[in-house]
């Protein structure tokens, strides 16, 4: 399934019916009067958080969303049918906004919440309605009005308690697979990972957290260099930050620059991002060059008071200590 994180949308409401011009025509009622019913309500357009969509692909597709019309009155005081409204499924997460201001309108945050995007137009009263003393025969009623249309932005931000950072091929996703059930794409190269992934990792019967392997950043990403700030936006929700560094090869190879250049575009894209926490870990220290440099560089982080792990996502060594370290955080 491909991962879809905006959409441009277009909803329009249904229009309300017209009333309805009609006089009575009985038997033996030589002068009936007007019974023109009223219009029916034009259907609202209603989006919906739920879980059982993770992306806005279908929305990508279909960009133009409209409700149905309320039906016509008619005679015999009969009332127009209101039309059904239109709800929009979306993943819990999705912000929407107004696509010409940028106004942020709705933040569907948690399962089952709804935003009412555009209001049906109410339908138009009939002729019954404007009889008076000295004008008995109205040949006139109302018409429906117009519903609401609006052109908006859906973004939508992972919902995960942790974010996993760093450089491309720090380890990030070799990481989530090993300690959930996700199985993101791993090869030796820069940005295998094209999208987020989510993965649960359970660490008690009852208990479990997200983690969010975000692809990987470098120099200028705020900028849109790179995987560019496409991504940067996921992190946005998360409570706590793994931040993954690997000084396995070149240009990367000093640990300190390699944290702050990831820290650097954090706050560049969002200040309030570097107030989240971080558990900083060294990855691959199976590897000779990494295990020997790694005293050193846990001695400089800890100079600048920052607690540096070591570990190595390919065997294992040191993941279940890193964990035990999220879920400290995270309680």
């Amino acid at each position: 399934m491909k991962f879809v994180d905006e959409a441009k949308i277009y909803v329009k409401a249904g229009h309300g019916g017209s009333g309805c011009v009609s006089f009575r025509r009985e038997k033996f009622v030589p002068k009936g009067g007007p019974d023109g019913g009223d219009g029916g309500k034009g259907g609202d357009v209603i989006f919906h958080a739920t879980e059982s969509h993770h992306t806005l692909l279908d929305l990508k597709y279909k960009q133009h969303q409209t409700a149905k019309n309320g039906g016509h009155g008619s005679g015999n005081h009969r009332t127009g049918k209101s039309a059904e409204d239109l709800k929009i499924d979306v993943p819990v997460g999705t912000i929407i906004k107004n696509f010409e201001t940028g106004e942020v309108l709705a933040d569907l945050s948690e399962p089952g919440q709804t935003f009412l995007a555009a209001r049906g137009g109410i339908g138009g009263k009939g002729n019954a309605h404007f009889t008076t003393s000295t004008h008995q025969t109205p040949r006139f009623a109302q018409e429906g009005m117009e519903g609401e249309e609006f052109t908006l932005k859906l973004e939508l931000k992972l919902l995960a308690d942790v974010g996993i950072i760093g450089f491309p091929n720090a380890g990030k996703s070799t990481f989530i697979s090993r300690v959930s059930a996700a199985k993101p794409k791993i090869a030796d190269y820069p940005f295998t990972t094209l999208t987020p992934h989510l993965g649960v990792v359970k660490y008690s019967d009852s208990k479990s957290f997200v983690v969010a392997d975000i692809p990987g950043l470098i120099p200028g990403a705020h900028e849109g260099l790179g995987m560019g700030d496409k991504f940067l936006k996921h992190v946005e929700r998360t409570s706590l930050l793994f931040h993954i560094i690997d000084i396995s090869a070149e240009p990367n190879t000093n640990a300190w620059s390699n944290f702050t250049v990831i820290n650097q575009e954090l706050g560049n894209y969002n200040p309030e991002l570097l107030e989240k926490p971080q558990i900083v870990a060294l990855n691959k220290i199976d590897l000779p060059y990494v295990r020997e440099n790694a005293k050193k560089e846990v001695a400089l982080f800890k100079k600048k008071g920052i607690i540096l792990h070591t570990f190595s996502a390919v065997t294992g060594e040191g993941i279940q200590g890193i964990l035990s370290k999220i879920i400290k955080k995270l309680k």
